[in-house]
This record gives structure tokens, sequence and C-alpha cells, in this order.
């Protein structure tokens, strides 16, 4: 394999081993009940008194569970739970046992059309960069530092940006809000002290 397109985030660890070329954002996002009046405003503020299911060794578990120290320490609760699956997971957010579920964007959006139009549709109620607050994290086509590819890659996926069918796609598949205006070559990544 010469190229990795597998929701990959550009990570300054990963830049002693490889290259990238970036061509979506790295978010993260809440998924909610469609009638719920859960949001996620950007700060951890928001997540005071709710249940979040959350993915166990996953980066957006990490967050999560710094929020919730951060809470604690402010004398407030996040209760976070763990499921065995995605199924039982949905399940829990159909019934009221969460109030959200937070994990990688794409996945919650294409979830969210899958529901559309069903008994129990949901929502995207929040996002928030896979990198923190502080900088936004990219996804990128990832090859071997050295191989060359970073810089071709970056200009066909330009090129798919310049003609329109970038925008199609990720339309295709619920992610129009992540879209990058430029794919860039090693763009600034998640920095040593956070990955």
């Amino acid at each position: 394999m010469d190229v990795g397109f597998s929701n990959i985030t550009d990570t300054e660890e990963r830049k002693r081993k490889y290259e990238f070329a970036s061509y979506r954002k790295d978010d993260l996002a809440f998924e909610a009940p469609k009638d719920s009046e859960f949001t996620f405003r950007g700060d951890y503020g928001s997540l005071a008194g709710t249940t979040v299911s959350v993915g166990a060794g996953t980066n957006q578990e990490r967050i999560l569970l710094e929020w919730k120290t951060r809470l604690e320490k402010e004398g407030k609760k996040l209760t976070v739970k763990y499921f065995q699956d995605s199924n039982s997971t949905y399940l829990a957010l159909n019934s009221g046992k969460i109030d959200a579920y937070f994990g990688p964007s794409p996945n919650l959006a294409y979830h969210v059309t899958q529901t559309a139009g069903t008994p129990g549709p949901t929502r995207t109620a929040g996002r928030f960069s896979g990198a923190g607050a502080t900088l936004q994290g990219l996804i990128a086509a990832t090859a071997k530092k050295g191989s060359g590819l970073a810089e071709p890659l970056a200009a066909a996926i330009n090129h798919l940006i310049d003609n329109g069918q970038y925008a199609k796609w990720l339309a295709a598949w619920n992610l129009s809000g992540e879209a990058v205006t430029t794919s860039r070559v090693n763009p600034p990544g998640l920095p040593l002290d956070n990955s």
C-alpha cells in the first residue's frame, strides 16, 4: 500500500514516519435525538448534568474524560457511559438512557442521514476539533515520509476542490461542514504533547 485514506489524523508524531496531504477537517461530533434539547456549544460547561456515551480507547474518550475532570473540579457532574457496540449505543440514545453519543463526525453524520424519516431520527448536536480547542485537526492522505506522494496527492485533491467534485462528494455523505478550502502538504498537526 502506498497511500492511506482511512480517517487518518495529521499529527506531529506521525510526521516522523509519514507525509500528509490534508483533505478534510478532523471533527468529532455529538449525536442526539432530533427532538432533544441537548446541544454542545463548543464549551465543556454545556455538558454539565448530562450522560454521554463514548468509545473506549479513543481520542474522543480522552477529551471527554478531561472535560469530566474539569467539571468535577467545578462541582458539576458529567456521566460517561460505555457500550459494547453501535447498536447498544443507539438503543440507549433512542430510549433516553444517554443524552448524546460523542464520536467521529463522519460516522455520526452518516448515521444521522440513515435515521432521517425513521421513528428515531437523530441530529448532529455540536462539533469539536479532534485536535482540541486551539487547533483545527485535519484528516489527510498519508504516505511514507520521503515517498514524494504528498505533493501530487494535494494537487489532485485541489483539482477536485476547484472543479466542484469534492463538494459534491462531501455533501453526499453529509460532511459539507468538514470541507477544507485547499489541500495542504504537511500542515500543522496534533502537537507532540497531545498525540
